[in-house]
């Protein structure tokens, strides 16, 4: 990757730990020349790092080992990627500045953490006084920078990055993406990967079954809300006729089918063209990031609360996928440039409202005032970590018995504070069903992250069943992700276990690695699953009735031979009989704010009376309008690259 392309600031001096010999410190106490070693936990397991000294110098520092995330805490790729990662930049910081109190780097900040106390470790080891190794860096002035580009992108998760790719295949001859942390990737980092859309391909080696039909039949005798709504049931119930007269038994589906299932799962408050612009682009989009050389598997599936067998997934772990995908194009386009560990700050505007660029700050204390000739690409993300804003958006019935502000967030802390929306706020901007707020029911119970659950979990809904702390089911478990969440918190302790056997689409738990990339005895170590031969020995580790769990699981199966189920399920494939069986504790976490700025159907973001703010476009959670007041699992991904790639077409022009 070249190294203009990617303008990381933290600690961008050296990037290679041994690749600076520093000068002798004076007046320390002396060390016992040799490499010692010291570890600390990190994010996701233990962070083990060697120093090598000389009596007075530390001369070079590496991670020998750790478990950290791809793109937050480690590098993105094997080939690495220059933004700032801690294992990369603390240990090439520490070594240049001779010091242990470096900056962290923004948006991985416990990482950061552990590594210098790992360092700090190895340092007492070899005899150092570490209180003298606490030396503040120095930094150079800060200095007032001006930039002039075609195109400004606050923000470099995957509507940011999508959009900055698009802008240039577009035209525009110089794009600039602002991102607030070390390195580019935001939530879409680190969530599902999923990405929806109808694929007679896969879709025909699916068998669809008479349970499966029931929905389709629900959706069509829906009274409409509108005439547009009566319009689109209307289409999907001609192709369902046509469908069922061909005799055909894969599974149907259709554009128009999942525009319906969209509005309708979001409970037909979403602006309907909005929708149909995710919808009916879709397949397009899909197109448009495997010809950027993203992968999928070759199957597909139903993922959580996507409520329909449309769900591709992505061959690597997360969202690493699709941002190695996007760093991966912006190497290789010499018209991008990225500037990490820089926050915007304002949307500057003429004085005739014209957007005419931004302006930004970086860790350093540098300012940068950027004037964009053909306009700013919005897509900082929701606010799903700034409780402040969801307690004051908080107004709908749905969650009106939970205080949100107290609930976690699978989302990365920095990269959900709404300050998108704050700043579009103060250029007229108009804003779209900021009381839309969604939870998801994927959390780990340490820290609410969509992480460090089975491999099945994401695309094998088909596949578990829900309980509850005393062994019985309480939710359909291929619902939406509203109603299960709400179910959810009403059980003992507001949490819940999947719980999975040996049967179906099986990987041996010893084998097994998780979306993550962490292994399945790995993960009942540190107590993320519970794995086990038989019910009974589940029931005990959970501490669970026996008889009770076993009956919930009999009467399961049950429902797996009849096709009717006391929860409304419609989606089975196999019946729960086999072990080993897998348990994983999980609760509902905020996920998704589907509020955020109002746009049209080109991206342009609007005013209060429903004007153009020229030279303004938005895409991704940072917009509202699109999801309604539940968003199908599957279909933010899908949100990213629709409306990023759209967002890059219309700033072109």
């Amino acid at each position: 990757m070249k190294s203009n392309k990617w303008l990381a600031l933290v600690m961008s001096a050296c990037m290679l730990a041994a690749c600076f010999v520093p000068a002798v410190a004076e007046g320390k106490t002396a060390m016992v020349p040799g490499t010692y070693e010291g570890s600390c936990q990190g994010v996701n397991g233990l962070i083990t790092v060697a120093v090598t000294v000389s009596e007075d110098a530390i001369e070079k520092v590496e991670v020998t080992s750790q478990m950290e995330t791809p793109g937050i805490g480690a590098p993105l790729t094997e080939e690495g990627y220059e933004g700032d990662v801690p294992v990369v930049t603390i240990p090439a910081a520490i070594v240049e500045n001779q010091t242990l109190n470096v900056d962290a780097v923004t948006g991985a900040t416990v990482t950061s953490a552990a590594i210098k106390v790992a360092a700090k470790a190895a340092l007492t080891e070899a005899g150092a006084n570490v209180d003298e190794w606490q030396d503040a860096v120095a930094k150079a002035e800060p200095a007032s920078i001006e930039k002039n580009v075609d195109v400004v992108v606050l923000g470099g998760g995957g509507a940011g990055l999508a959009a900055a790719i698009s802008a240039s295949q577009n035209g525009a001859e110089s794009v600039l993406v602002i991102e607030k942390c070390g390195a580019v990737g935001g939530d879409t980092l680190v969530c599902g990967a999923i990405y929806n859309n109808p694929d007679p391909e896969l879709q025909s080696k699916v068998t669809m079954s008479e349970a499966t039909k029931t929905t389709i039949e629900a959706a069509l005798a829906k009274e409409p809300v509108s005439d547009a709504h009566k319009a689109l049931q209307d289409t999907v119930a001609a192709e369902w006729e046509a469908y069922k007269a061909s005799g055909r038994t894969d599974l149907f589906d259709s554009v128009a089918w999942y525009t319906l299932q969209t509005y309708d799962g979001g409970d037909d408050v979403a602006e309907l063209d909005l929708v149909k612009v995710l919808t009916e682009n879709a397949i397009a989009g899909y197109d448009w990031i495997r010809s950027l050389g993203m992968e999928f598997n070759d199957t597909i599936g139903q993922g959580a609360g996507s409520l329909w067998q449309r769900t591709h997934t992505s061959t690597m772990q997360m969202g690493t996928g699709f941002i190695s995908t996007y760093v991966n194009q912006i190497a290789a386009d010499e018209k991008i440039t990225v500037l990490t560990s820089t926050t915007a700050d304002s949307i500057t505007v003429d004085e005739n409202g014209v957007v005419t660029g931004a302006t930004a700050h970086d860790v350093n204390g540098n300012t940068y005032t950027i004037a964009a000739n053909k306009g700013v690409v919005l897509a900082t993300g929701g606010f799903a970590a700034n409780g402040a804003m969801i307690s004051e958006y908080n107004t709908t019935e749905k969650w009106a018995a939970t205080d949100l502000s107290k609930v976690r967030t699978t989302n990365r802390y920095a990269c959900s504070q709404g300050d998108g929306i704050t700043m579009a706020l103060e250029v007229g901007a108009a804003l779209s069903q900021m009381e839309q707020i969604q939870l998801l029911y994927l959390g780990n119970l340490k820290d609410g992250s969509l992480t460090k659950y089975p491999p099945r979990v994401v695309n094998g809904t088909d596949q578990e069943i829900f309980i509850n702390k005393e062994g019985q089911r309480f939710v359909r478990e291929d619902g939406r992700r509203d109603e299960i969440c709400l179910a959810a918190l009403q059980q003992t302790d507001g949490m819940f276990y999947f719980l999975e056997s040996a049967d179906g689409d099986y990987v041996d738990v010893d084998e097994a690695i998780s979306a993550d990339g962490f292994s399945l005895r790995y993960l009942e170590e540190q107590g993320y699953v519970y794995i086990a031969d038989t019910l009974d020995e589940m029931a005990g580790k959970l501490g669970i009735d026996a008889e009770t769990l076993k009956a919930t699981v009999a009467a399961f199966n049950e429902s797996v031979e009849s096709g009717e189920d006391v929860f409304g399920r419609t989606l089975y494939s196999v019946k729960l009989e086999n072990g080993p069986w897998v348990a994983t504790p999980r609760i509902p976490c905020l996920h998704h704010t589907m509020g955020g700025v109002k746009i049209d159907t080109e991206s342009h973001v609007l005013n209060a009376d429903g004007e153009i703010i020229k030279g303004l476009v938005a895409a991704g959670e940072v917009t509202g309008g699109i999801h309604g007041g539940n968003r199908l699992g599957g279909n933010a991904v899908v949100d990213t690259v629709v409306f990023g790639k759209l967002a890059g077409e219309t700033i072109s022009k």
